[in-house]
């Protein structure tokens, strides 16, 4: 987590315009990231840029500003929308005279807050130390204060270097733990493969309402909030249909636009849930006006990870927000490809249940009777 100074709660939000289209939702979203950071938005300081500054990010005449609001507003932090360079980071700290976070930052941090499970937690550390290695310069020595400076140092090292060497021998080891995680993931799913159990996962952007769903489908009781990366350990269950077909869901950590390559690299043994599903339930907040956007994004991050090529149902969740009515709607091949419903309030749950019996049952079925999209 990146240190918060005594204010550290009250902050100025930084965002510009290059341009780039949903910069309006990329907006009201870093105040949502912010707000489940536990932190207060005091001002938000906009502006339109050509390009980014490759000294300071913005112009000198907006970082007065933003200097201007921070002095105004007693925040003793400044986050920027965007991903900042090390150098720019320390500029603007220079400048600024306070703490200067990017959003990616801001992303991990809430992460370490929400991680439960050991696996959760080594996988926010990996990501935490692998967004710090770039940034040693500023300092990062909290490793030798935990273990004494005495011994450590080796030949000639300077204190760069030792902390480098540092960060290095934890990033190995927190490596080789996650590929123990990955190893047993890989005997559970050989496990249920033998039980001939059909694995779905749930994906989707953050707060579409996966978790909400998950319980709803299994009464598994997972911890489920209106609030951004509220899960981030995946859960696995026993879903119960009609027919009765064998299959086990799991509900896995959200996506967003620009997630950082450090989580997804980290969190590629959660990820693997969804890279070895049968079928993804990719769920969507049908009141959010900005769900197109957000559909392109989670499908930019299967196409990362390899699970691109898994059959999709589309799940418009938080119908109960709209005037829409449950219902589904079939593909050429007369698969349900979308489903509209509510986990909270229940409305078309049926339906989520009776595709996933109708795709078992074409998993189950001889190769010679499977339709072209199943086989």
């Amino acid at each position: 987590m990146f240190d918060r100074p005594a204010n550290g709660t009250e902050v100025v939000l930084v965002g510009l315009d290059f341009g780039e289209a949903g910069h309006a939702e990329s907006l009201e979203e870093i105040q949502q990231l912010a707000a489940s950071a536990g932190l207060r938005t005091r001002a938000l300081v906009r502006g339109r840029r050509d390009r980014p500054d490759p000294a300071l990010f913005a112009g000198k005449g907006k970082v007065q500003e933003v200097a201007q609001a921070l002095a105004a507003s007693g925040a003793g932090l400044a986050i920027f929308n965007h991903e900042l360079s090390p150098v720019q980071e320390r500029n603007l700290e220079r400048s600024l005279g306070c703490r200067v976070v990017d959003r990616v930052s801001l992303i991990l941090d809430i992460f370490a807050q929400r991680a439960r499970s050991h696996e959760g937690k080594l996988q926010v550390e990996l990501a935490q130390l692998e967004h710090l290695s770039t940034r040693l310069i500023r300092g990062w020595t909290h490793l030798e204060r935990q273990k004494g400076g005495i011994g450590l140092r080796g030949p000639g090292e300077t204190q760069l270097e030792t902390d480098r060497r540092l960060l290095g021998k934890r990033v190995k080891v927190l490596r080789e733990k996650l590929a123990r995680v990955r190893s047993q993931r890989a005997v559970q799913r050989r496990a249920r493969s033998r039980a001939n159990l059909m694995a779905v996962s749930l994906v989707g952007y953050t707060n579409a309402g996966k978790s909400t769903l998950f319980n709803r489908m299994t009464r598994a009781g997972v911890y489920a909030a209106d609030q951004l990366f509220a899960t981030l350990d995946t859960t696995t269950r026993r879903v119960h249909t009609a027919a009765g077909a064998g299959i086990v869901l799991s509900d896995t950590v959200g996506f967003i636009r620009r997630l950082p390559h450090t989580l997804v690299a980290a969190f590629r043994a959660t990820l693997e849930e969804t890279i070895h599903a049968d079928l993804l339930l990719h769920v969507v907040d049908a009141s959010s006006g900005d769900r197109e956007a957000q559909i392109t994004a989670v499908n930019q991050v299967l196409t990362e990870i390899g699970a691109d090529a898994i059959p999709q149902v589309l799940v418009l969740n938080k119908i109960d927000r709209t005037p829409i009515p449950a219902r589904v709607e079939r593909e050429e091949y007369g698969r349900i490809s979308r489903i509209w419903a509510s986990a909270q309030s229940g409305q078309g749950i049926d339906f989520i249940r009776l595709a996933l019996d109708e795709y078992a049952a074409a998993a189950a079925a001889p190769a010679e009777l499977k339709s072209p999209a199943a086989a």
